[in-house]
């Protein structure tokens, strides 16, 4: 697995992180608010750079390394002291002690679904929380959420499903909407997804722009947006009804999802979504269900 010090060695001559001095040239009563501005906006390249260079190139080093499979039991579970003490682990520590620890977790039986739903996604909300009450610079925040994102490729790898004659293999885009400056959500929601057979393909900081151009060129079943900020609620029925109105897929199901929606599920009906559910595991079981639903209209309608 590859060091965080290169990594961070990148970016530093590379102007990608926040720098330090910067609370020092800044004054006056608006000095924080503007700090805070600058800060974000280098950290929301930095995130980019994370999301479309590094972990792409992670992925493609080790698509061809052997994974060995442990058969997981139904009762392997995680504990809340469990994910208490890793949580804080993504600050500190490299992405290969994080994979150990996940490892002795596994060797226990405890299965991948159970480590993204149970374990990384509640981290993954821990550091979220650490950074919006302050209690932890964005620079931290996002590397550790980096830690998490290298901790799940490694484990899944999420080899492709063979499709046998007609068989459909379901078809879904997940995506996090611009100035979302996290989106380990959306990591969490594709693997598992992926892991249940459908085949996906995932936007980080998405302009409305770019979603309608991908449900223009494909055909996707279901179209999930990850929502963290309240901001990108208003905007958000506009966003739906463009979606729908440009698939190539008539009927696509959208679905929305993260703090905002796990706070006040009836939201999901306001946007014009199709549904919502409060973490992954769920949101596998409402998709295929929404999905399956449509697909039995569509055969009605057409039998008459």
């Amino acid at each position: 697995m590859t060091s965080l010090t290169g990594i961070e060695h990148f970016f530093r001559n590379n102007g990608g992180w926040p720098d330090p001095e910067l609370s020092r040239t800044l004054s006056g009563p608006t000095a924080a608010d503007r700090q805070r501005n600058a800060v974000g906006e280098q950290a929301r390249s930095l995130s980019r750079l994370i999301e479309c260079e590094i972990i792409p190139r992670l992925l493609v080093a080790h698509a061809g390394e052997p994974q060995a499979v442990v058969p997981a039991e139904p009762d392997a579970t995680i504990s809340r002291a469990e994910v208490e003490a890793f949580a804080p682990l993504a600050l500190h520590v490299e992405a290969d002690e994080l994979l150990q620890y996940v490892e002795g977790l596994v060797a226990r039986g405890v299965s991948f679904e159970t480590l993204l739903v149970d374990l990384l996604a509640p981290a993954a909300r821990h550091l979220g929380e650490l950074w919006d009450d302050d209690r932890c610079d964005f620079v931290d925040v996002t590397m550790g959420l980096w830690r998490l994102q290298e901790v799940v490729h490694e484990l899944s790898g999420c080899p492709a499903k063979i499709v046998h004659g007609d068989q459909h293999v379901r078809r879904a885009l997940f995506a996090s909407l611009e100035g979302d400056q996290h989106s380990f959500g959306t990591v969490v929601i594709d693997e598992m997804f992926c892991t249940n057979g459908w085949i996906t393909d995932r936007l980080n900081e998405a302009t409305t722009e770019d979603l309608l151009r991908h449900v223009r060129q494909d055909a996707f079943d279901l179209i999930g947006l990850t929502i963290t900020c309240d901001c990108h609620i208003a905007p958000l029925p506009s966003i739906v009804r463009a979606v729908r109105a440009s698939s190539r897929n008539p009927r696509i199901c959208v679905m929305v999802g993260g703090r905002v929606f796990a706070q006040n599920a009836d939201l999901a009906a306001a946007v014009g979504a199709d549904g919502t559910a409060p973490d992954a595991r769920v949101a596998v079981r409402v998709a295929g269900a929404l999905v399956d639903a449509v697909a039995r209209e569509a055969v009605s309608a057409m039998t008459g």
